[in-house]
């Protein structure tokens, strides 16, 4: 009788192991897409500064997140990033700037002691998702400083970028989205780096005046009216 039971027992333990594996389909892992950036020719173009780039915490996560039509947020059920999002976010943003500013020298913070930049961005990414209905959006602020450290150009930034719907596609939306805001960010660098930073003044130096020296009356022939009388 235990003989007869030994193939059934094969035979349930089969279909419930195929019943797990149909069920545990592996997650679709994603990557921000950097668009075809060219390689900068220039070994020595503009010194750009990138960073620090800040990110918002709820996008500190592996989850692929989901915007709802009431504006929540939900964890996506088939997918999650494949890497570290900041990390992405900012090698996207550094090949971008270099391919558009045509230099090698575009370096993320912080920076090596003996890098002095001709411009610094400082980044602030607040919002950075989609859904399947929702459309891609960035939020952003940055701001340029000169050689001095002198904020020369501040703006915020808001862009929107539609897709088909699904996992990819908004992912690919994205990576769209912060393609469009260094080509923004590029732009405003470039008359910054034209600037001449403002030298201080140099205050003319006045010599003290020598005393006058006294004046020697020159002489001069005396006149006179008396006439001489002689006898």
């Amino acid at each position: 009788m235990n003989f007869l039971r030994l193939p059934f027992v094969l035979l349930m333990t089969g279909v419930l192991g195929l019943a797990g594996c149909s069920m545990h389909q592996p997650t679709a892992l994603y990557q921000l897409d950097s668009g075809d950036p060219g390689q900068p020719k220039q070994s020595t173009g503009l010194a750009v500064l990138l960073g620090p780039v800040s990110v918002a915490d709820y996008l500190q996560r592996e989850t692929l997140l989901q915007r709802q039509p009431d504006g929540t947020l939900t964890a996506s059920p088939d997918g999650r990033w494949a890497g570290n999002l900041s990390s992405d976010i900012d090698q996207l943003l550094l090949r971008q700037l270099a391919w558009k500013l045509d230099s090698q020298r575009v370096v993320l913070a912080p920076a090596v002691a003996n890098f002095k930049p001709d411009v610094q961005i400082v980044l602030s990414i607040t919002r950075l998702d989609s859904g399947a209905k929702q459309p891609a959006v960035l939020d952003a602020q940055w701001r340029l400083l000169d050689r001095k450290g002198n904020v020369r150009d501040s703006r915020l930034v808001h862009l929107e970028e539609v897709h088909t719907g699904g996992s990819a596609d908004q992912v690919r939306a994205q990576g769209i989205l912060l393609q469009r805001l260094a080509e923004q960010v590029s732009v405003a660098v470039k008359p910054i780096s034209w600037q001449v930073v403002d030298e201080p003044k140099k205050v003319p130096v006045v010599k003290a005046k020598e005393p006058d020296k006294p004046k020697i009356p020159m002489a001069s022939p005396i006149r006179t009216d008396l006439e001489v009388f002689r006898f």
